[in-house]
């Protein structure tokens, strides 16, 4: 690829820097590119935590990402540190996993993360993904939220792996070294999808199937206290 990742945060951690001083507690890189998996159509996801965030912080960040080359590939997650300190525990474990640290640390927020949250966040994902695929088998029968609810699931995979290994993996592609057989079905089918823009009926039947019935097993399977 011809766009340098590096070279477009230094110029990013730069504007912020001289926007908003002292005020910055962290900058993060999360999505493809802070997996080291990115491709030309990636989006540039990018974490900014500042010591407080108001409307005009906002508005301000917004024009400043005006300025910056790649624009429209632009997106990502801004806080205040008060905010993302107090924030949903089971969120906030894939959210510093996920996140590759350019600028501060986020391992004063891991340090608050319990084996419940991790719990708690797996089962959160699995009811969610078990309501939206029922759902898109009677009602919508679309592909493309199919192959987004294989994206969340991968996401809960990797906590998933966490609670059994102690080991969180970034890159879905060595994931399945960590996983059980159900678990890495659901991967596989992560990965096919990822591949393909066309899916037959039964294909789409088939790959209902297994997310449903791999969701229904992690709502009954998790315990949280």
């Amino acid at each position: 690829m011809s766009f340098d990742i590096n070279k477009w945060l230094d110029s990013y951690t730069s504007a912020v820097k001289s926007t908003f001083g002292n005020r910055v507690w962290f900058i993060g890189l999360q999505g493809s590119y802070g997996r080291g998996e990115a491709t030309d159509s990636s989006d540039i996801d990018v974490v900014l935590i500042l010591d407080a965030v108001s409307y005009d912080d906002l508005q301000t960040y917004s024009k400043l990402l005006d300025t910056l080359q790649n624009r429209d590939m632009i997106c990502g997650f801004i806080s205040g540190k008060s905010e993302i300190e107090l924030w949903e525990k089971s969120d906030l474990f894939q959210f510093c996993n996920d996140t590759t640290a350019i600028l501060g640390s986020l391992d004063a927020l891991m340090q608050t993360i319990t084996e419940n949250d991790v719990k708690r966040a797996v089962r959160i994902s699995a009811c969610n993904i078990y309501h939206a695929c029922a759902h898109n088998i009677i009602h919508e029968k679309s592909i493309d939220i199919l192959k987004e609810l294989y994206k969340s699931a991968a996401f809960t995979l990797q906590a998933i792996a966490y609670l059994q290994t102690g080991i969180f993996e970034k890159k879905q592609e060595r994931l399945s070294q960590y996983l059980q057989k159900n678990d890495k079905q659901v991967l596989d089918g992560r990965l096919s999808l990822k591949k393909c823009e066309c899916v037959s009926e039964c294909r789409f039947s088939e790959l209902s199937s297994i997310i449903l019935e791999w969701a229904s097993f992690w709502i009954k399977k998790v315990n949280v206290n």
